[in-house]
Protein backbone atom coordinates (compact mmCIF):
# COMPACT_ATOMS: atom_id res chain seq x y z
CA UNK A 1 0.00 0.00 0.00
CA UNK A 2 1.10 3.70 -0.89
CA UNK A 3 2.12 6.13 1.35
CA UNK A 4 -0.55 8.60 1.08
CA UNK A 5 -3.22 6.01 0.45
CA UNK A 6 -2.27 4.34 3.74
CA UNK A 7 -2.27 7.84 5.47
CA UNK A 8 -6.08 7.56 4.31
CA UNK A 9 -6.82 4.42 5.05
CA UNK A 10 -5.70 5.18 8.74
CA UNK A 11 -7.96 8.89 8.81
CA UNK A 12 -10.55 6.70 7.23
CA UNK A 13 -11.38 4.67 10.37
CA UNK A 14 -11.61 7.57 12.47
CA UNK A 15 -14.85 8.43 10.24
CA UNK A 16 -16.37 4.95 10.96
CA UNK A 17 -15.51 4.72 14.43
CA UNK A 18 -15.96 8.17 15.48
CA UNK A 19 -19.59 10.43 14.78
CA UNK A 20 -17.64 13.60 15.72
CA UNK A 21 -14.99 13.16 12.75
CA UNK A 22 -15.84 16.23 10.13
CA UNK A 23 -13.55 16.29 7.76
CA UNK A 24 -10.27 15.25 6.84
CA UNK A 25 -8.26 17.98 7.68
CA UNK A 26 -9.90 18.21 11.29
CA UNK A 27 -9.05 14.38 11.84
CA UNK A 28 -5.23 14.93 10.48
CA UNK A 29 -4.28 18.00 12.55
CA UNK A 30 -6.53 17.22 16.07
CA UNK A 31 -6.66 13.21 16.19
CA UNK A 32 -3.39 12.49 18.79
CA UNK A 33 -4.32 8.87 18.26
CA UNK A 34 -3.39 9.41 14.62
CA UNK A 35 -0.30 10.81 15.43
CA UNK A 36 0.55 8.30 18.03
CA UNK A 37 0.45 5.62 15.65
CA UNK A 38 2.45 7.25 12.44
CA UNK A 39 4.82 8.34 14.98
CA UNK A 40 5.05 4.81 16.47
CA UNK A 41 5.86 3.71 12.49
CA UNK A 42 8.84 6.01 12.12
CA UNK A 43 10.09 4.38 15.76
CA UNK A 44 9.44 1.35 14.52
CA UNK A 45 11.34 1.34 11.18
CA UNK A 46 14.22 2.66 13.21
CA UNK A 47 14.00 -0.25 16.07
CA UNK A 48 13.78 -2.86 13.04
CA UNK A 49 17.01 -1.35 11.76
CA UNK A 50 18.35 -1.48 15.60
CA UNK A 51 18.67 2.23 16.06
CA UNK A 52 17.48 1.90 19.45
CA UNK A 53 18.14 5.33 20.62
CA UNK A 54 16.80 7.11 18.18
CA UNK A 55 13.87 4.89 18.20
CA UNK A 56 13.04 5.34 21.81
CA UNK A 57 13.60 9.43 21.30
CA UNK A 58 10.91 9.08 18.61
CA UNK A 59 8.36 7.66 21.14
CA UNK A 60 9.15 10.07 23.83
CA UNK A 61 8.37 13.30 21.80
CA UNK A 62 5.36 11.34 20.67
CA UNK A 63 4.13 10.65 24.25
CA UNK A 64 4.98 14.12 25.31
CA UNK A 65 2.82 15.35 22.62
CA UNK A 66 -0.02 13.27 22.56
CA UNK A 67 0.08 10.89 25.90
CA UNK A 68 0.05 7.72 23.98
CA UNK A 69 3.41 5.77 24.80
CA UNK A 70 3.96 2.98 22.43
CA UNK A 71 7.07 1.39 22.60
CA UNK A 72 8.73 1.31 18.93
CA UNK A 73 9.43 -2.70 19.23
CA UNK A 74 5.55 -3.19 19.45
CA UNK A 75 4.45 -4.66 16.66
CA UNK A 76 0.67 -2.43 15.54
CA UNK A 77 -1.13 -3.45 12.16
CA UNK A 78 -3.71 -2.14 9.81
CA UNK A 79 -6.40 0.69 11.23
CA UNK A 80 -5.66 0.72 14.43
CA UNK A 81 -8.03 3.38 16.23
CA UNK A 82 -7.07 5.13 18.97
CA UNK A 83 -9.91 7.44 20.79
CA UNK A 84 -8.91 10.17 22.61
CA UNK A 85 -5.89 7.95 23.83
CA UNK A 86 -4.27 9.98 26.88
CA UNK A 87 -2.65 7.33 29.25
CA UNK A 88 -2.88 4.60 26.51
CA UNK A 89 0.43 2.44 27.07
CA UNK A 90 1.22 -0.40 24.70
CA UNK A 91 4.08 -2.45 25.08
CA UNK A 92 7.10 -3.72 23.53
CA UNK A 93 6.77 -7.06 22.78
CA UNK A 94 2.50 -6.37 21.65
CA UNK A 95 1.21 -7.45 18.44
CA UNK A 96 -2.19 -5.86 17.56
CA UNK A 97 -3.36 -7.22 14.73
CA UNK A 98 -5.80 -5.03 12.01
CA UNK A 99 -9.11 -3.22 12.88
CA UNK A 100 -8.48 -2.62 16.25
CA UNK A 101 -9.86 -0.16 18.78
CA UNK A 102 -8.42 1.35 21.97
CA UNK A 103 -9.77 3.74 24.05
CA UNK A 104 -8.76 6.39 26.67
CA UNK A 105 -6.27 4.78 29.52
CA UNK A 106 -5.74 1.61 28.56
CA UNK A 107 -2.33 -0.59 29.49
CA UNK A 108 -0.90 -3.25 27.41
CA UNK A 109 1.51 -4.31 29.54
CA UNK A 110 3.76 -6.76 31.18
CA UNK A 111 3.65 -8.90 35.10
CA UNK A 112 6.59 -7.95 36.26
CA UNK A 113 10.70 -8.56 34.79
CA UNK A 114 9.83 -11.47 32.55
CA UNK A 115 12.20 -11.94 29.36
CA UNK A 116 10.96 -12.41 25.95
CA UNK A 117 7.43 -12.22 25.17
CA UNK A 118 5.71 -10.45 28.36
CA UNK A 119 3.06 -8.45 26.45
CA UNK A 120 -0.19 -9.02 24.89
CA UNK A 121 -1.11 -10.26 21.73
CA UNK A 122 -4.33 -8.23 20.43
CA UNK A 123 -6.06 -10.51 17.10
CA UNK A 124 -8.21 -8.84 14.62
CA UNK A 125 -10.79 -6.73 15.31
CA UNK A 126 -10.99 -6.50 19.34
CA UNK A 127 -11.47 -3.83 21.17
CA UNK A 128 -10.73 -2.78 24.75
CA UNK A 129 -12.82 -0.34 26.67
CA UNK A 130 -11.40 2.75 28.81
CA UNK A 131 -9.14 2.00 31.32
CA UNK A 132 -9.13 -1.88 30.99
CA UNK A 133 -5.44 -2.96 32.21
CA UNK A 134 -4.07 -6.21 29.71
CA UNK A 135 -1.27 -7.43 31.32
CA UNK A 136 1.31 -10.41 30.82
CA UNK A 137 2.06 -12.51 27.15
CA UNK A 138 -1.31 -13.58 26.91
CA UNK A 139 -4.09 -13.26 23.74
CA UNK A 140 -7.16 -11.39 23.01
CA UNK A 141 -8.62 -13.40 20.81
CA UNK A 142 -10.17 -12.02 17.24
CA UNK A 143 -13.76 -9.46 17.50
CA UNK A 144 -13.19 -9.17 21.23
CA UNK A 145 -14.19 -7.16 23.68
CA UNK A 146 -12.78 -6.07 27.02
CA UNK A 147 -15.05 -3.69 29.10
CA UNK A 148 -13.82 -0.66 30.83
CA UNK A 149 -11.46 -0.92 33.72
CA UNK A 150 -11.29 -4.57 33.41
CA UNK A 151 -8.08 -6.38 34.23
CA UNK A 152 -7.02 -8.93 32.37
CA UNK A 153 -4.66 -11.45 32.95
CA UNK A 154 -5.49 -14.76 30.76
CA UNK A 155 -6.12 -15.96 27.67
CA UNK A 156 -9.41 -14.03 25.88
CA UNK A 157 -11.42 -16.51 23.22
CA UNK A 158 -12.42 -15.44 19.65
CA UNK A 159 -15.93 -13.19 19.72
CA UNK A 160 -15.82 -13.18 23.65
CA UNK A 161 -16.92 -10.28 26.16
CA UNK A 162 -15.08 -9.89 29.12
CA UNK A 163 -15.74 -8.12 32.49
CA UNK A 164 -14.56 -6.86 35.69
CA UNK A 165 -11.18 -7.47 37.86
CA UNK A 166 -9.83 -10.18 37.43
CA UNK A 167 -11.66 -9.88 34.05
CA UNK A 168 -14.44 -13.30 33.27
CA UNK A 169 -15.50 -14.45 30.24
CA UNK A 170 -19.71 -13.28 30.24
CA UNK A 171 -20.68 -13.55 26.49
CA UNK A 172 -18.94 -16.10 24.16
CA UNK A 173 -20.31 -16.40 20.56
CA UNK A 174 -23.26 -14.25 21.00
CA UNK A 175 -24.49 -16.36 24.25
CA UNK A 176 -24.53 -15.42 28.21
CA UNK A 177 -21.63 -17.98 29.33
CA UNK A 178 -23.10 -17.09 32.98
CA UNK A 179 -27.21 -16.27 32.90
CA UNK A 180 -26.57 -14.37 36.49
CA UNK A 181 -23.86 -12.59 36.00
CA UNK A 182 -24.87 -9.16 34.88
CA UNK A 183 -22.72 -6.15 34.70
CA UNK A 184 -24.14 -4.25 37.72
CA UNK A 185 -23.82 -6.97 39.83
CA UNK A 186 -19.96 -7.96 39.00
CA UNK A 187 -18.52 -9.05 42.46
CA UNK A 188 -16.43 -6.95 44.95
CA UNK A 189 -13.84 -8.67 46.75
CA UNK A 190 -13.57 -5.41 49.56
CA UNK A 191 -17.26 -5.17 50.16
CA UNK A 192 -17.49 -9.17 50.66
CA UNK A 193 -14.15 -8.64 52.93
CA UNK A 194 -15.94 -5.43 54.83
CA UNK A 195 -19.03 -7.83 54.89
CA UNK A 196 -17.23 -10.91 56.74
CA UNK A 197 -15.58 -8.51 59.27
CA UNK A 198 -18.78 -6.91 60.06
CA UNK A 199 -20.63 -10.41 60.98
CA UNK A 200 -17.03 -11.01 63.07
CA UNK A 201 -17.93 -8.08 64.65
CA UNK A 202 -21.18 -8.70 65.54
CA UNK A 203 -20.32 -12.08 66.59
CA UNK A 204 -18.14 -10.85 69.12
CA UNK A 205 -20.20 -8.24 70.51
CA UNK A 206 -22.99 -11.09 70.76
CA UNK A 207 -20.05 -13.23 72.87
CA UNK A 208 -18.84 -10.19 75.11
CA UNK A 209 -22.90 -9.52 76.01
CA UNK A 210 -23.37 -13.17 76.85
CA UNK A 211 -20.09 -12.78 79.27
CA UNK A 212 -20.93 -10.12 80.83
CA UNK A 213 -24.92 -11.38 81.60
CA UNK A 214 -23.04 -14.34 83.29
CA UNK A 215 -20.91 -12.22 85.52
CA UNK A 216 -23.40 -10.13 86.56
CA UNK A 217 -25.34 -13.18 87.33
CA UNK A 218 -22.54 -14.51 89.32
CA UNK A 219 -22.06 -11.66 91.27
CA UNK A 220 -25.46 -11.59 92.05
CA UNK A 221 -25.27 -14.65 93.45
CA UNK A 222 -22.71 -13.90 95.63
Amino acid sequence: MGFFKRLKDDMDVVFEQDPAARTYVEVFLTYSGLHAVWSHRIAHAFYKRKLFFIARVISQVSRFFTGIEIHPGAKIGRRLFIDHGMGVVIGETCEIGDNVTIFQGVTLGGTGKEKGKRHPTVKDNALIASGAKVLGSITIGESAKIGAGSVVLKDVPDHSTVVGIPGRVVVQNGYKVRKDLDHHKMPDPIEDRCTQLQHEIDELKEEISKLKGREQHDNINL
